[in-house]
């Protein structure tokens, strides 16, 4: 454990030593030092600098804490998620890296010219608010509506729009349950992982109900496929993120659902991470 009077560059040393990632051990750092976390820069500048005895208690708990597994956005409080910084806890998802492949997708396929009517755009299950704030801020000529059934969940996506001042409409939901509208476009990153998944004890701190689908991870997704039809315009996008190994039975279901044009996306990884498709044009 760092002495009281360790400086930043043996802090980070030590944690490294101890298992945490750079870029981890970095943000945690900079959190403890009540610093902006994209500011790494300044720990190079600064690595010489001694730790208060306050700021070394932190530092020493955020440590512990994720050496236990919990992710760094429940420590810091925060995550970026394309290009934009949301207020997340354990009440919600860890937004990941992969999921911006659902929002380039989603804004690919979405008229690049301001339309007549307003593009209207339904996000499922929004946990944090992160796909659909995103399309928000890269669409402003769209009307965003993001449905969870977790109250709490909401709670903070609401917080987010807020401070983001981005004017996405939260409906409590499950899934189509309280909707009554048709949309041009329907994203969702739905719970999609197996119940009896050995990974999940790598996401303990996480809420279980936002990860796991039944015996095949596919339960919620059958359900969406099965249900998007009656709320989709025509010539309209289904876009669903998924597990790395489900893409080929995510499109069957699309198939058999009647969708055109049925595809998948890989992410920055190479996992083919989301699958989609378009209904009928008129």
């Amino acid at each position: 454990m760092a002495a009281s009077n360790s400086t930043l560059a043996q802090c980070l040393s030590q944690a490294q030593a101890q298992g945490l990632a750079r870029v981890d051990a970095q943000m945690l750092l900079l959190h403890s030092l009540g610093r902006d976390l994209h500011d790494r820069a300044w720990l190079l500048t600064h690595d010489s600098d001694p730790l208060g005895a306050l700021q070394l208690a932190q530092w020493q708990t955020a440590v512990q804490r994720r050496l236990d597994g919990e992710p760094v956005a429940y420590i810091t409080g925060r995550k970026d998620f394309f290009g934009l910084t949301l207020a997340v806890d354990a009440r919600v998802l860890d937004p990941r890296p992969d999921t911006e492949t659902l929002v380039e997708w989603a804004l690919a396929v979405l008229p690049q010219a301001p339309t007549p009517n307003a593009l209207r755009v339904l996000d499922l299950g929004t946990g944090s608010g992160a796909v659909a704030l995103a399309l928000q801020h890269a669409r402003p000529d769209a009307h965003v509506w993001a449905v969870d059934l977790s109250a709490d969940a909401l709670v903070v996506a609401r917080a987010n729009a807020l401070q983001l001042n981005l004017p996405v409409q939260f409906i409590a939901s499950n899934w189509f349950a309280q909707i009554d509208a048709h949309f041009d476009l329907i994203v969702a990153n739905p719970p999609y992982i197996a119940q009896a998944d050995p990974h999940l004890r790598a996401l303990q701190h996480e809420p279980l109900q936002a990860l796991t689908s039944g015996s095949d991870g596919l339960s919620d997704i059958r359900h969406i496929i099965a249900h998007a039809p009656n709320y989709l315009a025509h010539s309209a996008w289904l876009l669903l993120e998924h597990g790395h190994d489900q893409a080929e039975r995510v499109r069957s279901l699309l198939v058999q659902a009647g969708f055109l044009r049925v595809q998948s996306h890989t992410d920055l990884a190479g996992h083919v991470r989301c699958s989609g498709g378009q209904t009928l044009s008129q």
